[in-house]
């Protein structure tokens, strides 16, 4: 079994694996693949999630 296997990223809600095509950002928005849930990555080093905070409308205040 491979490190990159064994330390994957998993999801706070469903506990699913969340992988990346390349090296995600802080502040990066994905989707969970087990649950859906918006996820904000808070951290790289571990890399850590939490959901995403809803986006509002502020109607021009």
């Amino acid at each position: 079994m491979s490190t990159a296997t064994a330390t994957l990223p998993r999801c706070p809600e469903c506990d699913a694996h969340i992988t990346f095509n390349r090296a995600p950002l802080r502040g990066q928005v994905t989707n969970c693949p087990g649950c859906a849930v918006e996820l904000e990555v808070t951290d790289t080093e571990p890399l850590t999630f939490a959901l995403a905070p809803k986006v509002e409308e502020d109607w021009g205040e």
